[in-house]
């Protein structure tokens, strides 16, 4: 995947998040909820942007843990999510995949960019 297509496709992904907050009913656990997934949803894409203007290497691999960090908890958010049931779990399933991935390709991208 060319840094060009992941980055629109975090880019993607935090619109959806936010698409996905604004379902979220209004209630104390509720507005917790949707306020954490979109901070952690939407900074994926802000810190991957910010991970491919790195001027060295080192920089890279620790903004690029940032990244990975944020894809991670915004998928325990959603998890959370789920189990509090207060959005319909096929709503979510899509979502969960997709940030399961992220996290999966940032993991991936850190351990390749560490054994060189």
């Amino acid at each position: 995947m060319t840094t060009a297509e992941l980055k629109d496709r975090t880019k993607k992904f935090a619109l959806t998040i936010i698409k996905l907050c604004n379902e979220i009913p209004s209630s104390k656990s509720g507005d917790v909820i949707s306020n954490q997934i979109i901070r952690s949803g939407t900074s994926v894409g802000a810190n991957y942007r910010a991970a491919i203007r790195s001027r060295s290497k080192a920089e890279f691999i620790s903004k690029l843990n940032i990244v990975q960090e944020e894809a991670d908890e915004t998928l325990y958010w959603l998890e959370l999510l789920m189990e509090t049931k207060l959005i319909d779990e096929k709503n979510l399933t899509a979502i969960m995949k997709e940030a399961n991935e992220l996290v999966s390709i940032f993991t991936s991208s850190l351990k390749t960019l560490k054994n060189k």
